[in-house]
């Protein structure tokens, strides 16, 4: 969660992630056997996760360059910078407030009524707890769980036929069909993740590779 973001790494990233127009959501260290992976995640000022492809590939060749001059991570470790994407991740505290409204998952940091994994409507955010619409064996009720208590969370995006491009064996029929479906496909690339995936200098190589993912 974006609470739990040690000062010193925040330091060296967030002041970049603003300089370029964005917002950071996240930092995550994911420790491996030979190597720790630090997974950031950004956004942009508006919430709506069109983040450039090229504009991740800058903010993650700067933040590289301040965690090795700062030396802020002591082992090998892999740098990847990417955006929310469909699935967004819900991070900070203005993250759930503009997720009202959607279906969301979440996972808390110890159990609560004997289970940790929660998945249901977002009704509402206030005084830092999340109210839950959730099916039960007594139907739907809501749960409220304190902001400070979730591990991990991230809204359910639902997929519509505009996600989709379908074709028919009649030439025109199929032109039009394209057509007419030509902006929700580009409405699903913008919503798409962008990332950016380096290793550090201390790893063995270096490289670097972009993609987005739908």
């Amino acid at each position: 969660m974006y609470a739990d973001i040690p000062e010193k790494i925040r330091g060296l990233i967030e002041p970049v992630v603003e300089d370029h127009g964005y917002e950071l959501m996240n930092v995550e260290t994911l420790h491996g056997r030979q190597s720790v992976l630090l997974r950031i995640t950004i956004d942009s000022r508006l919430g709506d996760g069109r983040v450039k492809v090229d504009d991740v590939a800058a903010v993650s060749r700067e933040i590289e360059t301040n965690l090795d001059a700062a030396d802020a991570v002591e082992s090998v470790y892999r740098l990847e910078v990417s955006s929310p994407g469909l699935d967004r991740m819900l991070a900070r505290e203005k993250d759930f407030s503009a997720a009202c409204g959607r279906q969301v998952n979440i996972k808390t940091r110890r159990p609560l009524d004997g289970r940790r994994r929660f998945k249901g409507g977002l009704v509402d955010f206030r005084d830092g707890r999340i109210v839950l619409e959730v099916a039960g064996d007594r139907g739907v009720e809501e749960t409220a769980i304190a902001f400070d208590d979730i591990e991990k969370a991230n809204v359910v995006y639902a997929f519509s036929s505009e996600d989709f491009v379908s074709t028919t064996e009649d030439g025109a029929d199929a032109a039009a069909t394209e057509n007419r479906q030509r902006p929700g496909r580009q409405s699903r690339e913008r919503k798409g993740r962008a990332t950016v995936a380096r290793p550090s200098r201390r790893g063995a190589s270096k490289s670097r590779q972009s993609r987005t993912d739908d």
